[in-house]
């Protein structure tokens, strides 16, 4: 077992959970972020929610099961990557700021768990 990737995916697993905790309970400020800045309809959130979920879920499986953690990492590396685009759509420079640290551990993720199938 590599304790990087562990570590890498423990990390960005927990992070998944808590901005899915966030989009499921539609908290003001990711509303105002998300929805009201960057333009994703509300009805989009439980989609948002439910897939930060499965990357979490698949993360953790993924310590075992290291090709479902590959597989989890790149799409949390989609969605993140997603994300950082919606925000440069719209001109939110400064919006970067929230989804950057999950799109490099995402890519961490990814590497390390390709290196190590």
């Amino acid at each position: 077992m590599n304790t990087a990737y562990v570590i890498v995916s423990v990390v960005l697993a927990a992070m998944c959970v808590m901005s899915a905790s966030q989009k499921l309970r539609r908290s003001e400020q990711t509303v105002a972020i998300i929805s009201e800045t960057v333009g994703v309809p509300l009805r989009l959130f439980p989609l948002l929610g439910t897939l930060l979920l499965a990357g979490a879920a698949g993360l953790i499986a993924g310590i075992w099961i290291r090709p479902l953690g590959v597989a989890a990492a790149a799409g949390l590396l989609a969605y993140f990557l997603a994300a950082i685009i919606g925000h440069l759509r719209v001109g939110d420079r400064k919006g970067i700021m929230m989804p950057l640290p999950t799109l490099v551990l995402s890519a961490a993720a990814l590497v390390l768990g390709i290196t190590t199938l």
